[in-house]
This record gives structure tokens, C-alpha cells and sequence, in this order.
């Protein structure tokens, strides 16, 4: 039989965790005004922002790897690997999918973006 959790204790796990969390944000918050005030003169490196090109080409990788993966899962099961069931291969097929057509979407604004810019007037 399983064992159910009470909900009132899984609601009071969760006000202490939540609890905790506010305290830790609150400490942290209160140690970075204390460290600019103690140090003024301090600077922060500038993190580096990947440019749109390569977040680009790492979502079509993304995809790729997606629909590879399908296509590996697919194949497995076609050639009858116990190991793989066919709940396992719908989903992965679906993953690719969705993904692909994100991508398409993505790709789909992006070239219209470049159409009004490049039509509008000088």
C-alpha cells in the first residue's frame, strides 16, 4: 500500500523551506550592501553576453541533437531492442518535433525582422 504524505506537513516543509530561502536572500542582500559600502572603490567584471549568432547556431544544435536522438530511438526500436519502449520513442519524436518547429518560428520572425528593416525608409 502507499503511504500518503499528511498536508499539512508537506505544507509546513514548505513554509520553512520557503522561510529559509527569505532569510538566505535577506543575508546575502544585506552582505552585498555592506561589501559596496566597506569597498567603493571596487569594480565588477562585466560578464560576457554570448552574441545573438551564437545562441543561434547552439539552438539548432539543440535540435539537432533532439532529432538525432528520435531518430536513434526510433531505430532501436524498429530493430526490436527490448530496452526501448514505445512510450519512450513517441516522446522523444515529440520533443524533436515541438523543437523544430520552435526553431522554424524563430527563424520565421527573424527573416521578417530583417524585411522591415531593410525596407524602411532612410
Amino acid at each position: 500500500m502507499v503511504e500518503r504524505a499528511d498536508i499539512n506537513s508537506v505544507l509546513s516543509d514548505i513554509r520553512s523551506l520557503r522561510s529559509q530561502m527569505q532569510q538566505n536572500q535577506g543575508l546575502g542582500q544585506n552582505n552585498t550592501i555592506q561589501d559596496r559600502i566597506d569597498r567603493p572603490g571596487r569594480t565588477e567584471q562585466a560578464r560576457e553576453v554570448p552574441g545573438f549568432s551564437d545562441m543561434l547556431s547552439q539552438a539548432v544544435n539543440q535540435v539537432n541533437d533532439l532529432q538525432q536522438t528520435a531518430g536513434a530511438m526510433r531505430t532501436a526500436y524498429d530493430q526490436g531492442d527490448p530496452n526501448m519502449d514505445i512510450t519512450r520513442v513517441m516522446i522523444a519524436s515529440q520533443k524533436s518535433s515541438v523543437s523544430f518547429e520552435a526553431l522554424t518560428q524563430v527563424r520565421n520572425r527573424v527573416v521578417q525582422a530583417y524585411e522591415d528593416i531593410m525596407n524602411m525608409p532612410i
